[in-house]
């Protein structure tokens, strides 16, 4: 019999891992709808910063809302595991990472809610958030519920943008899968006081919804950027071709545009299912080598029409995608390390990342012979600098190679 009720000013919310991308926003979406959320994180950096109010890495409207919830004491951060045992929720958004062999290592999510039980107890609700590979979540699931026969828990997928979170999570659908109704009831008032509409599944269709959603978007860059090297080849500019092909015709609507095609879940995620399938997940791994491809190619195309041995070249932007400051698993910084190896010189700016390998755009601009959007940030729109710009992503209109 569902019995769980959240007395909204008197919960309280600790994030396993609340300091970072995944965890903050929800951290202050949860404290702006009344919550009180302890972000707990084992990075002292991330969590000094948070207290100060300022954000470890950018979303939109996120550091005005830091600064409101610390200002009404809703929010705090702490590098403390004992937080978790005061905590009525505990919300988990450590996901299953993948191995140096590509393979999934579902063991350490296991090993870390082993770890966390220790401060834990049957009252609490446990959700957990990030990618799982399938199967982990009931595994979880019917470990801590024989430790604690009363604990509630589901399963309740992430389904975020990086950069736009604060603003999705509060208007995209929320899938919950809960280990029995009264854990799904019990995670569905969460999400529902953020305004969340409620989608109930298994564990098992809410882990496959989740991996489904990132594999299929990996897929779909994977076809762009396949049919941007097959445009490329016969001298035919891909963006004239997408548009025509996708204006005002809904069954192509959905067609992106190419580009680099990184981050740190779309790949991880599609080798993820890979694993799962026994390594014959043919599609997956066919996208997975045209989009680890695209650098290569880049470079291969450059030495078709260049002795590259001779060329300054500078690439703009090292952000895994536009308007943020994340530079991880950028397929940009695997562009620099081939060209290193080949090119006489190589400069790399970013706007808004912040590394010791960049320089500043004016410097990469007045040391370049030729030029390649790494990543399409709005200020690199429509450039006007008298020599050669690759751009794959299409920025001006057109997606042009030399």
């Amino acid at each position: 019999m569902y019995s769980f009720h959240m007395n909204l000013p008197g919960t309280q919310i600790v994030v396993v891992g609340g300091a970072g991308h995944v965890g903050l926003p929800l951290c202050l979406v949860l404290a702006e709808a009344g919550f009180k959320v302890i972000a707990f994180d084992t990075s002292v950096q991330n969590v000094n910063l948070v207290n100060s109010g300022i954000m470890p890495f950018m979303d939109a409207g996120a550091p005005k809302l830091l600064s409101d919830c610390i200002s009404n004491g809703n929010f705090s951060a702490t590098c403390d595991k004992n937080s978790i045992k005061d905590a009525d929720v505990v919300i988990v958004v450590i996901g299953t990472p993948v191995d140096e062999y590509l393979s999934p290592n579902p063991n350490e999510l296991v090993d870390l809610i082993e770890d966390l039980t220790s401060y834990m107890n049957e009252d609490q609700l446990l959700i957990l958030r990030s990618t799982i590979f399938p199967g982990v979540s009931r595994r979880i699931m019917v470990k801590t519920s024989e430790r604690f026969p009363g604990i509630k828990i589901a399963y309740c997928p992430e389904r975020i943008i990086e950069g736009n979170a604060i603003s999705e999570l509060k208007s995209l659908p929320q899938i919950v899968g809960g280990i029995d109704e009264t854990s799904s009831k019990a995670a569905a008032e969460i999400f529902e006081k953020l305004g969340s509409e409620i989608i109930y599944t298994s564990p098992e269709e809410a882990e496959l919804a989740k991996i489904f959603t990132n594999v299929w978007r990996y897929i779909k860059f994977a076809t762009a950027n396949q049919f941007w090297m097959m445009s490329t080849e016969l001298n035919i500019d891909f963006e004239k071709v997408r548009y025509a092909l996708s204006h005002n015709y809904p069954r192509a609507s959905d067609m992106p545009h190419a580009g680099f095609t990184a981050g740190p879940c779309l790949f991880k995620d599609t080798m993820q299912l890979g694993s799962l399938s026994h390594e014959s997940f043919a599609l997956g791994h066919s996208a997975m080598l045209i989009n680890e491809g695209i650098p290569s190619y880049i470079v291969y195309k450059i030495s078709q029409n260049y002795d590259i041995s001779k060329l300054r070249i500078g690439i703009l932007g090292s952000a895994f995608k536009a308007e943020i400051d994340d530079n991880r698993s950028s397929l940009a910084y695997k562009l620099r390390k081939l060209l290193l190896f080949k090119a006489k010189e190589v400069r790399m700016c970013d706007p808004f990342v912040i590394d010791s390998k960049l320089v500043g755009i004016d410097e990469v601009l007045s040391n370049s012979d030729l030029l390649i959007i790494g990543a399409p940030h709005k200020e690199y729109n429509d450039l006007e600098v008298g020599i050669p710009i690759i751009d794959i992503w299409g920025l001006s209109g057109r997606s042009v190679l030399i």
